[in-house]
């Protein structure tokens, strides 16, 4: 069973991501917005996929606040992690934003919040989800 790791400060939020990806998708649910949990479970391969929200407004990494474009840069820089797809959650959805995010976190996809088309999101990760 193929794993999702979702990166969220909202607890509501995660839920309901959790919840749409255990009954539509069948897949497996880790949540944290723990950094060094995250760089952990991405680099012991614990999960297949990550669901990253641009603004977490409490975490830090080694002293520093850091948000989900910096976390994502991270993982994405390094050789162990590189190859994970990451996709970008936000409500920052203004014209440019998708653009602008991908192409300073090194991301694989966006979506915008809130989720209103459930099955597409389930869509839009499978298709992300490496192939065994």
């Amino acid at each position: 069973m193929k794993t999702v790791l979702i990166v969220e400060d909202d607890l509501i939020n995660a839920r309901v991501f959790s919840k749409i990806l255990t009954k539509r998708g069948g897949l497996e649910v880790r949540h944290t917005e723990n950094v060094d949990e995250v760089m952990k479970i991405a680099q012991d391969r614990e999960a297949d996929i990550i669901l990253m929200d641009v603004s977490l407004s409490h975490s830090v990494y080694q002293g520093k606040p850091v948000d989900g474009i910096k976390i994502t840069q991270m993982l994405k820089s390094n050789p162990q992690t590189a190859s994970l797809p990451i996709i970008l959650v936000t409500a920052h959805a203004m014209e440019g934003d998708r653009e602008n995010f991908l192409k300073q976190s090194g991301a694989d996809d966006y979506i915008s919040k809130p989720v209103v088309d459930h099955q597409q999101f389930v869509d839009q990760i499978m298709a992300l989800l490496p192939r065994d």
